[in-house]
């Protein structure tokens, strides 16, 4: 049996990281978290870590982790899902739902993300953000909830000229029509319930807006977006294949971080409002990202060679803002703090697929 926590040194250390943050974790003990696809990417991170409070340090949290895929939460997870404390719901949130356990905090992460999405399943991609958000907002009201956690996206700043430093209070025009909006405008309408609801119904609503996270959980072998399919490239040996000219920069934040920023928003951000979680100290262009992969394994001599996107392609690239910059001051107000580089983080990913 793998001495480590989740069969990872990797995670276990993000576990440590995390917990050995300045944050009263302790208001988790004995509470009952439910988190929405928690099966992906980032949610998943957050249910580690739950279990790793609970295995650990005695924390007494019950997860309810509600998911499409019972068969992907047993991968995710392994025989933690059979613990006491551990419950996989299969509910559908697009229309109120009928949970009696009593709910103390909810995260909503369930969301179709990735751009690959946008052009042939536009409605699946808008209802979690949108419908699903208003039910589990109700269900949250009559739950009496201690927090409401919103995962939403830097997508919703829309086209803002560049260059610019994008704070919270900035807001740019979105075509509501246009291919890409389907996710973006979605998570407006998502954070326009979370600001409703905190203020009728006093529902403690808070918001993330999330920038390029990237760790081990990410899924190499079916995510198109640049972080994954560069990683999918060294990991297997190969030459990156940028489909860009490169120049477009965004900041790059490993998910130990953005799981510190996300709960501390939970437990001590300000009721309906909403916090960048990003990493502005790693701005890189696209290129840059690519060159920094290729030197993780320097041994292979791997280039970076530049191609053009073909139509037929089912990713579909965001084009606005291609030189602005999240700005997570407001979140560092809280507490806040960055321990990991690209470098590092980037590193940490390819250890961890290398089962290092």
């Amino acid at each position: 049996m793998n001495k480590y926590f989740m069969g990872s040194a990797i995670i276990e250390g993000d576990m440590q990281d995390i917990y050995q943050r300045d944050v009263n974790w302790s208001d988790f003990y004995n509470r009952t978290v439910l988190i929405t696809g928690a099966t992906g990417m980032l949610a998943s991170y957050i249910v580690y870590f739950f279990v790793y409070l609970n295995e650990i340090h005695n924390a007494n949290i019950n997860i309810l982790a509600l998911v499409r895929n019972q068969t992907k939460c047993y991968q995710r997870f392994g025989l933690y899902v059979t613990k006491k404390y551990f419950q996989i719901l299969n509910d559908d949130f697009t229309v109120p739902l009928k949970i009696k356990k009593k709910v103390d905090f909810i995260i909503h992460a369930a969301s179709l993300a990735s751009p690959q999405y946008y052009k042939s399943m536009p409605i699946e991609v808008a209802e979690p953000n949108a419908i699903g958000t208003y039910y589990l907002l109700q269900f949250a009201q009559k739950q009496q909830v201690r927090g409401f956690l919103f995962f939403s996206t830097g997508d919703i700043y829309g086209y803002i000229p560049s260059p610019n430093i994008i704070t919270e209070d900035m807001v740019g025009s979105m075509d509501p029509l246009e291919l890409h909006s389907c996710y973006g405008e979605s998570k407006r309408m998502g954070e326009t319930w979370c600001a409703a609801f905190a203020r009728e119904q006093k529902v403690p609503v808070h918001i993330v807006r999330i920038g390029h996270t990237y760790g081990p959980t990410m899924d190499i072998e079916n995510d198109p977006r640049v972080f994954a399919a560069f990683m999918k490239c060294i990991y297997y040996g190969k030459d990156i294949m940028m489909l860009s000219d490169g120049t477009a920069k965004r900041s790059f934040c490993y998910i130990a971080d953005a799981i510190a920023g996300f709960l501390l928003v939970l437990l001590k951000g300000e009721i309906g409002a909403a916090y960048n979680v990003c990493n502005s100290k790693e701005f890189i262009s696209i290129s840059e990202l690519a060159e920094l992969m290729v030197r993780l394994r320097p041994e292979l001599n791997l280039k970076v060679i530049q191609k053009q996107r073909t139509d037929s392609e089912s990713y579909l690239e965001n084009k606005n803002n291609k030189a602005n910059k999240l700005t997570e001051k407001k979140l560092i107000t809280l507490g806040w703090e960055c321990h990991y580089n690209s470098y590092v983080g980037f590193r940490n990913v390819l250890k961890y697929l290398q089962g290092v």
